[in-house]
């Protein structure tokens, strides 16, 4: 079950975090990974690991706000592949900050990159996807897409525009085979809280973690892992009946936050 064999997958952000563990997890499943990443040095790691298991992997340099490198490096892709079974969007970065503190240049920034990345992506793999007669793809959205989170701002609204970008181009081709849905995660252990623990409460970093993990009710956060066996499933064949759903995966946030 959830064989990858013989299947290619493009994958953004593959470098670091949830897109390191999916780029990991698919290759293991036998599919031939394709990563697109902005700073090509944090994704060696990701190279590595897949070559030394016996996996097919690629990476290229990439800013997916780009819609020109994102056409070339896909165009690059498909001559050597014919195809693209799977794309995988999980490129994008956070904003801290309400309405009144958020720039122009935040917004922007934001918007560039989550909102736009995907929508390159996705406008670069739909005419091949059509061709071949079918494909999946997968959009890392957030809890924020459904739910007010404070001082998330520019976040929250990239992440809407994820789940309803979704929601409409799995409508627009669900006649051409091609499956469309997102993830939408609670609060992630990666090296980005990490970082954003020791630059925002230094000394105290221990202690602000506890109450990040406790906002979730289960009382932790999730593991890249974790959502990297959702992702796997949902671009597996054994999800061939489900397309234009949000799949909260979020210890509760969600529905048992009262």
């Amino acid at each position: 079950m959830f064989s990858l064999h013989n299947k290619t997958a493009i994958i953004t952000g593959g470098g670091s975090g949830i897109g390191k563990a999916i780029a990991e997890c698919f290759a293991f499943q036998g599919a031939s990974i394709f990563i697109l990443e902005l700073n090509a040095s944090s994704v060696e790691e990701t190279v590595k690991k897949i070559v030394s298991a016996g996996g097919s992997v690629q990476a290229f340099t990439c800013n997916v706000a780009d819609q020109h490198q994102v056409g070339e490096v896909v165009r690059n892709i498909i001559e050597q592949t014919g195809r693209v079974d799977m794309l995988v969007n999980c490129a994008g970065i956070a904003h801290i900050g309400k309405l009144e503190s958020t720039t122009e240049t935040d917004f922007e920034r934001v918007f560039q990159v989550n909102v736009k990345g995907v929508y390159n992506t996705m406008h670069a793999v739909i005419a091949q996807m059509k061709k071949q007669g079918g494909g999946v793809i997968l959009n890392l959205a957030s809890v924020a897409s459904s739910v007010g989170i404070a001082d998330r701002f520019a976040y929250s609204m990239s992440k809407g525009a994820v789940l309803t970008m979704t929601l409409s181009v799995a409508k627009d081709y669900i006649k051409e085979n091609i499956r469309c849905n997102c993830i939408s995660p609670a609060r992630v252990h990666t090296s980005f809280v990490d970082g954003f623990l020791k630059t925002n409460y230094p000394g105290k970093e221990e202690e602000m973690f506890e109450k990040l993990s406790q906002t979730q009710p289960i009382g932790r956060m999730g593991r890249p892992d974790e959502i990297a066996m959702l992702a796997l499933y949902l671009c597996s064949d054994e999800a061939s009946f489900v397309t234009g759903t949000d799949y909260p995966i979020d210890g509760g946030f969600i529905r048992l936050n009262n």
